[in-house]
């Protein structure tokens, strides 16, 4: 028994009854992220390998159900899925990244942004900001398109306006935060949107089975009727909520008024759109 694999050894006491799913899934978490060095993943980039375990934990659920124990070790198994969840998140990181520029060449969180026909005559050219664009406006711009840039284009960003790159981080990463909660907020409001709709059919069933005329019709009617107002507007709220960084949002991380910031991008999007005529 000293010669057990760890993850095989936590699948026993799963398996016996000994752990919970959740403690399962909580020490294969732990194990997985304190023993980084045993998969050769990322090149020993310990913040990239969290990142990728923390996209990865929701298939261990899936991965404990679905293993059965046919001659390869729960071990075996893991790792198996790791490597082949790892060039699916290589992939993503890729496609993000293609999403980073063209977000950037062409569209950013519903601002048209359009660029002069490239020149390609012969001789540099030196790339600054157009004094009519403000820094502050340039670092508004990055903050409503936080989810498309990566560091390495915030440092530059920092670099270029002049402003701490680890500030930048900050407001972004509590954009990111805000965003969470949103995002937890969809969630519910799916699971009661879905829950407001299969009362609206049970409440249509129980009318059309019931007598035209009857008091027991009227109110199935009537309770259907209200259900399904209730359901559009549940809809249409749900339709409305946007994950993207608001202007109330950005002013709230900046520090600043919600004016300033409707006012400066307002400014930003007709300079940029007279560029482009």
């Amino acid at each position: 028994m000293q010669c057990e694999k760890p993850l095989s050894y936590l699948y026993r006491l799963y398996f016996e009854g000994i752990l919970s799913k959740n403690d399962l899934e909580g020490r294969i978490f732990k194990y997985l992220l304190d023993n980084s060095e045993r998969y050769h993943i990322f090149g020993g980039d310990q913040e990239r390998w969290e990142e990728f375990l923390s996209w990865l934990y929701p298939r261990l659920a899936r991965s404990v159900d679905l293993y059965r124990d046919i001659g390869s070790s729960f071990d075996a198994y893991i790792t198996s899925l790791i490597h082949h969840a790892a060039r699916e998140y290589r992939c993503r990181e890729a496609d993000h990244n293609i999403t980073e520029y063209v977000c950037w060449k062409a569209k950013a969180e519903e601002m048209m942004l359009h660029e002069n026909e490239p020149d390609y005559s012969d001789g540099p050219k030196n790339v600054s900001i157009p004094e009519d664009i403000s820094s502050r406006q340039i670092l508004l711009l990055l903050l409503k398109s936080y989810f498309f840039v990566s560091d390495d284009f915030v440092k530059r960003v920092a670099e270029t306006i002049g402003i701490e790159v680890e500030a930048i981080r900050h407001m972004i990463g509590e954009i990111k935060k805000l965003r969470s909660e949103r995002e937890a907020d969809i969630v519910l409001l799916r699971q009661r949107l879905h829950s407001q709709y299969y009362r609206c059919l049970a409440y249509q069933k129980r009318m059309s089975a019931a007598n035209p005329g009857t008091d027991y019709h009227k109110k199935m009617e009537d309770r259907f009727v209200r259900a399904r107002k209730r359901y559009n507007a549940m809809k249409k709220r749900l339709e409305g909520v946007r994950l993207s960084a608001s202007n109330r949002m950005i002013a709230d991380v900046m520090g600043i008024s919600h004016g300033t910031v409707d006012s400066s991008l307002f400014a930003l999007r007709n300079y940029l759109t007279k560029l482009a005529f």
